[in-house]
C-alpha cells in the first residue's frame, strides 16, 4: 500500500508523524507521504519537522515516509511561487488542495495548481475536462480519495480521467488512525468509483511510479 497524502499534529491531523507512519506501517503500507496542510503562515515552521521526522523513520523502520506539503486553500495568486518556495527547502512531493464540493475553494484553484508544477491534485471535485486535459499533458496525478465528502466526486475524477488520459493515484487523506485503510480497502474505494481490475491495478502501479520519480529526483 502507498499513500501519498497524510496529516499530522503539525497541521489537522491528530497523530505525531512517527506514530502515523507506525500506525500505518501496521497496516501494510509500503510507503506513506507525510503533506500536511501549509500556507504562508506555517510553511517555514511545518517543513523542517517533517523533514527531520521522515529522516528518523527511513533510518529505523522498513516503511518509506516521503516529506511533503499541501497546499491549501491559498490565493491562487501565490500558489506558483509557494510551490517553488516549497521546493528550495527540501520538499519534493507537493500536493495541491482541490476544489472539492465540500468545501469552499476559491474557483481556478484546480488550473493554477496545475499549471505550478504540483505533483498530485487532490480531491479535485467536479473537475473540468480542460483542467484533466492539462493534468495529463503535464503528468500530474489527479486523486482517487477514501475521505468522507471529498470522495463524493470519484466517480466524475475517473470520468474526467478516462477522456483525458490523466493518471489516478489513490489516497486516504488520513487525519486520524481510523483513516489510514488497508489495500484491500483501497481496491473497494476503486471499485466504487467505478474502475475496473484493470484499471485498478494502474492506479497502484502510478502510485509506485510517482513514488520512483520523486525519490531519483
Amino acid at each position: 500500500m502507498i499513500d501519498l497524502h497524510t496529516h499530522t499534529l503539525l497541521s489537522d491531523g491528530e497523530l505525531l508523524p512517527v506514530e502515523l507512519a507506525r500506525r500505518a506501517q501496521e497496516k501494510g503500507y509500503k510507503v506513506i507521504g507525510i503533506t500536511d496542510h501549509v500556507d504562508s503562515s506555517n510553511v517555514d515552521f511545518v517543513i523542517p519537522r517533517i523533514i527531520n521526522a521522515c529522516k528518523d523513520i527511513n533510518k529505523n523502520w522498513k516503511i518509506k515516509a516521503i516529506p511533503g506539503v499541501e497546499i491549501t486553500h491559498m490565493p491562487i495568486e501565490l500558489i506558483k511561487s509557494t510551490v517553488k518556495f516549497v521546493h528550495s527547502i527540501g520538499i519534493k512531493l507537493v500536493l495541491a488542495h482541490g476544489e472539492t464540493i465540500v468545501e469552499p475553494v476559491i474557483k481556478g484553484t484546480n488550473k493554477e495548481s496545475l499549471l505550478s508544477g504540483i505533483n498530485i491534485l487532490t480531491h479535485p471535485g467536479l473537475i473540468t475536462l480542460e483542467d484533466a486535459l492539462l493534468a495529463a499533458s503535464r503528468n500530474i496525478y489527479l486523486e482517487i480519495t477514501a475521505r468522507k465528502g471529498h470522495s463524493l466526486t470519484n466517480g466524475h475524477v475517473v470520468k474526467m480521467a478516462r477522456m483525458s488520459g490523466a493518471k489516478l493515484v489513490l489516497n486516504t487523506d488520513s487525519h486520524t488512525p481510523e483513516n489510514l485503510i488497508t489495500k484491500d480497502f483501497a481496491e473497494e474505494v476503486l471499485l466504487g468509483a467505478g474502475l475496473d481490475k484493470k484499471e485498478i491495478a494502474q492506479v497502484f502501479k502510478n502510485s509506485e511510479e510517482l513514488v520512483k520519480a520523486i525519490l531519483k529526483s
